[in-house]
């Protein structure tokens, strides 16, 4: 028997509700021809350039220490936190210990667990429309999207934005948590705003999107929007993400494995490995969920197993050594940026 550990919604950025926006826009974005972002920042041709990224720091105390882990002793070359969660505060602090670690922000305008929940930094009264009858966030990506207005987005976004400065704290990026920012062209356009008006990088791929092509078999219209919408962030003076790696949130993990730490380890390497096979030339950023989940972790989520083998592949070996065997450059959004601005 397999077990499945995914959220109540799959992390998709692809959408049919982006489609209002991106046919609003003009197909003048870069082509399959073009050089690659990776090529427009500085790295030779052909480069195989990967941000190897660790979602929901802040979450919880497991996750936390399975970020850290990935971020010291692993592979992972970047992280996001999730500014209403709990464990924030001594993940910052940790942060401001190591003022060189890649850390952004994990908007989160959702909360979908059952029992370990989470309210708006900005206040219910200010984004009613996204919270449920508790006063929590949504539990669910349709949720907001059925709910929440563009503004209250924007609101909870600057909430988020203004807690982690005033904690000392300026990320190197935004991203989404559960890709809500995605969930309606409105959505989008404002989180494209926000990362343009702070000018700081947003995860977007704009590039050849390849692996969301063979993944996904989006249509050559999306992948074009796409394109056009990489075009605009690169036109505003910040990086663009060619690819996008977001799926070993669906590699099931089998019952035969969930508990023992050497097989999950191996089989959970065995899946990167592979992915870094079917990387294609430019910057691509892969997404994994490091948490150093043991017994009290079953009480906020039964992805446990998935999120420590994450953590366990990164500490691993041959994970390291495929890297290097695979002539993959590891970057960071920080990178990213310098390289931009030069």
């Amino acid at each position: 028997m397999t077990t499945a550990y995914i959220y109540p919604m799959r992390k998709r950025l692809l959408a049919a509700a982006w489609l209002p926006l991106l046919l609003a826009l003009r197909s003048h974005g870069q082509g399959v021809s073009d050089p690659t972002y990776a090529e427009r920042l500085g790295w030779p041709r052909g480069a195989r350039v990967l941000i190897i990224h660790v979602d929901d720091a802040g979450m919880s105390l497991e996750s936390n220490e399975g970020a850290i882990a990935a971020l010291t002793r692993g592979a992972a070359t970047s992280v996001s936190v999730m500014m209403p969660c709990p464990w924030v505060p001594g993940f910052v602090k940790w942060l401001k210990g190591h003022p060189g670690v890649d850390a952004g922000l994990h908007l989160t305008l959702t909360a979908e667990w059952d029992d370990y929940r989470w309210g708006p930094l900005a206040g219910r009264k200010a984004v009613p429309g996204l919270t449920d009858s508790t006063g929590c966030l949504w539990a669910s990506v349709p949720q907001v999207a059925a709910h929440a207005t563009a503004d209250e987005v924007t609101t909870e976004i600057d909430a988020q934005l203004q807690r982690a400065r005033a904690m000392g704290f300026q990320p190197t990026h935004l991203d989404s948590h559960m890709g809500t920012v995605f969930a309606t062209p409105a959505f989008l356009q404002r989180y494209i705003q926000a990362g343009i008006q702070n000018h700081i990088p947003v995860m977007l791929p704009g590039g050849t999107d390849r692996l969301i092509q063979q993944e996904e078999r989006a249509p050559d219209a999306q992948i074009a929007q796409l394109r056009t919408l990489g075009k605009m962030l690169w036109d505003a003076g910040l990086p663009v993400l060619d690819d996008l790696h977001n799926f070993s949130y669906d590699w099931n993990v089998p019952d035969s494995v969930a508990h023992d730490d050497r097989k999950l380890q191996r089989y959970r390497v065995a899946n990167y490995i592979d992915a870094l096979r079917r990387l294609q030339p430019g910057v691509t950023m892969m997404i994994m969920h490091c948490s150093d989940a043991g017994e009290h972790f079953t009480h906020i989520s039964d992805s446990g197993p998935l999120r420590r083998g994450d953590m366990l592949a990164m500490l691993d070996p041959a994970f390291k050594k495929a890297l290097v065997d695979q002539h993959i450059i590891l970057t960071t959004w920080r990178e990213l940026m310098s390289r931009r601005s030069k």
